[in-house]
């Protein structure tokens, strides 16, 4: 039986790992959560699944988490707390596997943690890859860990590669949803509002995720992602956008044959996957019901319309600590719009002002893409302000 750490358990990836853990209830034991403020739902967690030992990253919601607990009578496992109770849980001896689930920056310390452990880490967290993936990759080669990616794009390629030799492989091909604005016109976009962009045509994610979708910035992360997971270069890492999100992703071999994994559109799948490699088992996801599924399209994505992925191909080819930059950008200037403090359009300017401004340091330790992630938050927190200010003298 595998022994799980689950950081990010009251997110979406932690709650769909314990469906996998409670549809595989002889397979694996919940050994450690870890969440950030949601002490409610990590109750229920802890009631459901007992684990040894929880860590809570937003310490004044402590007092909380033991109420909840004691008003449903529930017995309290150690609680650790920020971001040394992180290092414990992702490095004890008894963890198996660390799903690494949380969202934004955040995720990197206890992902390179779990890589200095020698883990096995289910990824789900792309940003510790792009702000740091020739370090974790390098980290792990000394450590012996082993990283299943678990977005369903990079889970996918995984899958795919079993079929061949590394140097067999001619291309990675990423596919996209297109998001809610693939058949909007390009001079709309300065219009759309958070609610719009928060209506995806496929998938239920999180806001920063889904709003990256709408922009296509998550298949630009991807793609750096897709680099250091898989030791390929950029330029063989293409993006297709495939609306009906049946293919999750292929891999081109030498030969021109073309392997693809497909399925619904749903995370326990990859999840399950990561948790039970190098073994397939019995899922509770639904087959695909391929007489109703229709045609499948393909479609070149527009990098005019949507200047994010051109910027995240820009970021990897400048490497150090550019792309540290482009991710922190992205997530400021994202909650920004959520806030409704710029426009749709104003996210890619603010990232490329950023990387145009930032010198970047070609060494990547955590020190330096630390500072560099910390520069880019307070430049576009300025630059927000500034078109701020701008709008609305503008408007008078």
């Amino acid at each position: 039986m595998k022994k799980l750490a689950i950081v990010g358990s009251t997110g979406s990836i932690g709650q769909n790992t314990l469906k996998v853990v409670h549809h595989l209830p002889d397979r694996f034991e919940v050994f450690a959560l870890a969440a950030h403020s949601s002490v409610a739902l990590l109750a229920e967690q802890i009631a459901v699944f007992q684990p040894k030992v929880v860590t809570l990253m937003e310490t004044s919601r402590l007092d909380d988490l033991t109420r909840h607990c004691r008003e449903r009578g529930i017995r309290l496992p150690e609680i650790l707390t920020a971001e040394e109770g992180l290092r414990a849980i992702v490095s004890a001896p008894e963890v198996d596997v660390v799903v690494s689930g949380a969202v934004g920056a955040a995720g990197l310390l206890p992902t390179l943690a779990a890589v200095e452990a020698g883990k096995i880490v289910a990824l789900a967290n792309k940003e510790s890859m792009v702000l740091a993936g020739e370090l974790i990759r390098r980290t792990a080669s000394r450590t012996g860990a082993r990283i299943i990616p678990i977005d369903s794009e990079h889970s996918a390629i995984d899958q795919c590669l079993r079929s061949g030799r590394p140097e067999e492989v001619r291309r990675l091909i990423l596919t996209a949803s297109g998001g809610p604005f693939r058949d909007t016109p390009k001079d709309q976009l300065d219009r759309v509002t958070p609610e719009d962009a928060l209506n995806h045509p496929t998938w239920r994610m999180g806001r920063r995720i889904t709003i990256d979708s709408a922009t296509l910035m998550n298949k630009g992360l991807e793609v750096i992602e897709a680099r250091w997971l898989f030791d390929i270069p950029e330029s063989r890492v293409d993006i297709i956008v495939h609306p009906q999100s049946i293919v999750h992703s292929m891999v081109e071999f030498t030969d021109g044959s073309v392997i693809a994994q497909l399925g619904t559109t749903d995370m326990r799948q990859p999840i399950q996957y990561a948790l039970t490699w190098p073994d397939r088992l019995e899922s509770s996801v639904p087959s695909i019901d391929w007489s109703t599924a229709g045609r499948l399209e393909f479609i070149p994505p527009d990098t005019g319309k949507f200047p994010c992925v051109g910027l995240a191909y820009d970021a990897i080819r400048q490497g150090g600590t550019a792309p540290a930059v482009l991710n922190a950008a992205d997530e400021v200037a994202v909650q920004a719009f959520l806030e409704g403090r710029i426009s749709f359009t104003d996210i890619p300017r603010l990232i490329k002002d950023s990387l145009d401004a930032h010198e970047v340091a070609s060494e990547v330790t955590f020190e330096t893409v630390m500072a560099a992630d910390a520069w880019a938050r307070r430049f576009v927190s300025g630059m927000v302000d500034h078109v701020r200010i701008r709008k609305w003298t503008s408007g008078l």
